[in-house]
């Protein structure tokens, strides 16, 4: 059974209005996916809290710009477990009441660690954004209450009743950097702890745990953006922490803490190495069945059944028979008095001729308007059709013999 397509509608959309839409949507949500994956790392972090991503006074941005300015190798991290080689200085600034179970992972990092303890009780300034505003010191129980349980354990935090010049030496008594002052000192001291830096009187200010490692910087104006406010500070400042750490090494500033992690992704994992390849790969085998549907895009075509239902079915069926059996050609005769039927219906004769009268008034018809055939020769040519080439013949002859006598009416 031969099939017959409809002939497709006119096109409802522009094919490049639509492929517009479809680059339009396909980045918007790209760019979405991407944003959702990168936020926490496009966040400046300058909210006046201790670490180093703010500039305010008790912020650590001042002594990273430092370093920077120096070509030194610094890091802010926002991992989970920290980040840098053996020989870099992982320094924490953690706040009151950290994450335990965080600050716990980053002191059993292998690279050297310090961990600074919090000094200043601030608040946000109204007016400006990112400054703080001083609210008294802590206690040094406040202070502590950073460190764990098994370093924490009789550490004394002592306080120097006013402020004074400091000047900073190591283990062997060098001194390091140039003199400063700070405002109500801060030292440490505790068993199990070796002094590492001192100042003038012996008091240690940086102190390193015998077990773990760990050093502690007691006082954070050694090492914050309020005690950068001048040249000898800032040199203080270096030295103390290339005291700490090989001077081929970096230094790490973690800001995990303060909730500023990486955190885990889908969406990352697939634009980072090493699945990055295969996002791409996915990509363009995407956009390129996209473009195969673009070049494609035009309406369905309404195509009839594969087996027709009721007298059309039948009629298949029996030409099916007709075919195989190989008795198309004995169709042409039936078919001849059907087409006579036809004209005869169409120029309104009489309905009760017979056979031989019908053909001689279609005849006689064909003649005076110069039909070219009669029926007369049409029924013998079906009679004496031998195969289903002839048979298609007859056809062609009998419909172009009706259409003439007709006028095409019917």
């Amino acid at each position: 059974m031969t099939e017959t397509p409809v002939e497709p509608t006119a096109r409802t959309f522009r094919p490049g209005i639509v492929l517009a839409l479809i680059l339009a949507a396909v980045f918007s949500l790209s760019a979405i996916g991407v944003l959702g994956a990168y936020a926490p790392e496009l966040e400046r972090g300058d909210n006046g809290g201790d670490h180093a991503l703010s500039r305010s006074a008790i912020g650590y941005a001042g002594v990273v710009k430092l370093l920077r300015g120096l070509d030194r190798a610094v890091l802010v991290s926002r991992g989970a477990t920290g980040a840098g080689s053996a020989e870099s200085l992982l320094v924490l600034t953690p706040s009151t009441e950290p994450d335990a179970r965080a600050l716990n992972r980053l002191l059993d990092s292998p690279t050297a660690t310090l961990l600074v303890l919090p000094k200043w009780r601030a608040v946000q300034d109204p007016m400006r954004r990112g400054w703080v505003r001083r609210d008294g010191t802590l206690p040094p129980a406040a202070s502590l209450s950073v460190l764990p349980e098994t370093l924490a354990a009789g550490v004394n935090l002592r306080l120097a009743s006013e402020a004074e010049t400091v000047q900073l030496r190591n283990a062997p008594g060098t001194r390091l950097g140039g003199t400063v002052h700070v405002e109500e000192l801060r030292t440490i001291d505790g068993p199990g702890w070796n002094p590492i830096i001192t100042d003038a009187r012996g008091g240690a200010v940086v102190v390193q745990h015998q077990d773990t490692g760990v050093y502690v910087l007691s006082d954070p104006d050694l090492l914050n953006t309020r005690g950068l406010n001048e040249p000898g500070k800032a040199l203080t400042a270096v030295a103390l922490l290339d005291s700490l750490h090989p001077a081929e090494g970096g230094v790490v500033f973690d800001v995990s803490l303060h909730g500023f992690a990486r955190p885990r992704s889908v969406m990352r994992l697939l634009l980072e190495p090493p699945l990055l390849g295969f996002t791409l790969c996915l990509a363009f085998a995407v956009g390129l069945v996209g473009w195969q549907a673009m070049v494609r895009f035009v309406p369905h075509l309404d195509v009839r059944r594969a087996v027709a239902l009721g007298k059309k079915a039948l009629a298949d069926n029996t030409a099916a028979l007709a075919r195989l059996a190989r008795r198309e050609h004995r169709m042409a005769t039936p078919y001849a008095e059907l087409v006579r039927a036809q004209a005869a219906k169409a120029v309104a004769a009489p309905p009760n001729l017979s056979d031989e009268a019908l053909t001689a008034l279609l005849d006689r018809l064909a003649k005076r308007d110069d039909v070219a055939l009669t029926y007369a020769a049409l029924s013998a040519d079906a009679d004496k059709a031998k195969n289903a080439g002839d048979l298609m013949a007859v056809a062609r002859a009998l419909n172009r013999w009706k259409s003439e006598m007709t006028r095409g009416r019917g």
